[in-house]
């Protein structure tokens, strides 16, 4: 085997156990052992699932040696995150509250990753409730690029575990960007679909209407491939959409070639680095390159429904926790804490204030997507947050509401998003940004990320070996 083969994109791996010339028990015991050899310098796992992973492998060793296939995750070594129900697994979420907590049941996620035959390796680990910082019983995830840098939150260990070579592709979860930040952090492709894609059961609620569950990977096709297997209607979930799942991964190769990609060039600009500046340019030259033709536009304005996100947001996040706060206040951590306080102290007339605010934003962005077919944007203002600046944000509301700028409205109107890698600061640190598309319009951000991945290599660049860092680390 490869000794990067740990870095190789799911859709190849799934080649290659397909033409059989890999083991899927090779596989997952190779995955397993790196594990176990770097993780204990990044944290990126809540916790392994050895014995069902190994069960897993030999059921598709076992399918595939009979010329059987279950699609392009039969037999690939994935993860999710701990916030996903895994029957008689624990399930934290992050949290101290739920540190014994055992599912009976797997979330809908999960039980359709085993259906198409993926080999789940673990839980990874997130911050408190999936919010914004991890409780302080636990060890946070720590970024493969540069450990001063910040992993993204919340599922940082999702973007941590994929980005350093411990499972081909993970599931996280994003109710104000949590699964484009660790993407932008950790160059990894990232998609958020349409909210309703894909069934939140069994998923811990952050908060509910915002919620999303998607894909980490580290390509589009990767991500295509993923979301075939986890969108579609559910019946223990009613606000799982009905419609029917395309064939992602086959559209996604069909090009960006007469796509209609809206630029609102102040808004993309305003307040945002040089660096990622620059790298959001070059990649808008490579998709027109490609085909792509770009069409200035202009965004609803965002800014009541960024600051109208965190009072909604905190609102749902105290209903989710109803059951254990104030009961249980004693356990939690300040941020989380401090959270829910602001959500409890919303009246009903604020939360239908914030409600239409929502409602007007959604509909306005979803005209706009009469004339484009997509909307390039940045993931956030700045790259290469430092871990130092991220532990002073929630002092300045203003600060907090700038690294929202780019993802909260989009969680707020539910419309997809996909994050691509595009380049790196002067410093070594990732550089992403986002295509947002109408409502479940998947395959055309997919066809668009495609393409310019085939045109580029930033995302086939990974951190140096962190199992030597880890040797340090054990010294």
């Amino acid at each position: 085997m490869s000794e990067d083969l740990h870095f190789l994109e799911l859709t190849e791996v799934a080649q290659r156990l397909r033409e059989r010339a890999l083991s899927p028990i090779e596989l997952t015991e190779r995955m397993l052992a790196r594990i176990e050899a770097v993780d204990p310098a990044l944290h990126a796992y809540a916790r392994t699932m050895p014995e069902s992973a190994r069960a897993e492998a030999r059921r598709a060793e076992e399918e595939i040696a009979r010329g059987g296939s279950r699609g392009p995750l039969h037999g690939v070594p994935v993860a999710v995150k701990d916030n996903c129900h895994a029957a008689g697994v624990v399930c934290a979420n992050g949290t101290e509250v739920y540190a014994d907590f055992r599912p009976e049941r797997d979330s809908t996620v999960v039980r359709k990753l085993r259906e198409a035959g993926a080999v789940i390796l673990g839980k990874l680990q997130h911050t408190e409730g999936a919010f914004a910082e991890h409780h302080r019983s636990i060890v946070a995830p720590v970024n493969p690029w540069n450990a001063d840098q910040w992993p993204g939150a919340s599922s940082s260990g999702s973007g941590v575990g994929t980005a350093a070579g411990l499972c081909f592709g993970s599931l996280g979860t994003d109710t104000g960007g949590s699964i484009r930040f660790p993407c932008a952090a950790n160059n990894l492709t990232g998609l958020k679909p349409s909210w309703g894609r894909v069934s939140r059961f069994g998923v811990f609620e952050n908060s509910a209407s915002l919620d999303h569950v998607g894909p980490m990977t580290r390509s589009a096709a990767d991500a295509a491939a993923m979301l075939a297997a986890l969108a579609g209607a559910d019946d223990d979930d009613p606000t799982a959409l009905p419609d029917a799942v395309p064939d992602y991964l086959a559209l996604s190769a069909q090009g960006a070639a007469g796509l209609r990609i809206g630029i609102d060039a102040d808004y993309i600009a305003r307040d945002v680095d040089a660096p990622t500046r620059a790298a959001m340019q070059a990649a808008l030259a490579t998709l027109t390159g490609l085909g792509a033709t770009l069409r200035e536009v202009r965004l609803p304005d965002p800014s009541e429904v960024i600051a109208g996100w965190l009072r909604f947001s905190a609102v749902e996040m105290a209903a989710a926790h109803e059951a254990t706060y104030p009961a249980q206040k004693e356990r939690y951590g300040p941020v989380l804490s401090g959270f829910i306080e602001v959500g409890r102290a919303q009246s009903g007339i604020e939360l239908q204030k914030l409600l239409m605010q929502r409602l007007n934003f959604r509909g306005a962005l979803t005209k706009l997507f009469s004339d484009i077919d997509l909307l390039a944007i940045p993931v956030t203002c700045d790259a290469g947050f430092s871990n130092a600046r991220m532990a002073t944000l929630g002092t300045d509301e203003g600060d907090l509401l700038k690294l929202l700028r780019f993802t909260a409205p989009y969680d707020m109107s539910g419309h997809p998003t996909l994050t691509l890698p595009c380049g790196f600061t002067p410093e070594g640190h990732p550089i992403g940004f986002q295509l947002v598309a109408a409502h479940l319009q998947e395959a055309t951000m997919l066809r668009a990320g495609r393409a310019y991945q085939g045109a580029t290599d930033w995302h086939r660049r990974h951190p140096a070996s962190i199992q030597d860092r880890n040797e340090e680390h054990k010294a």
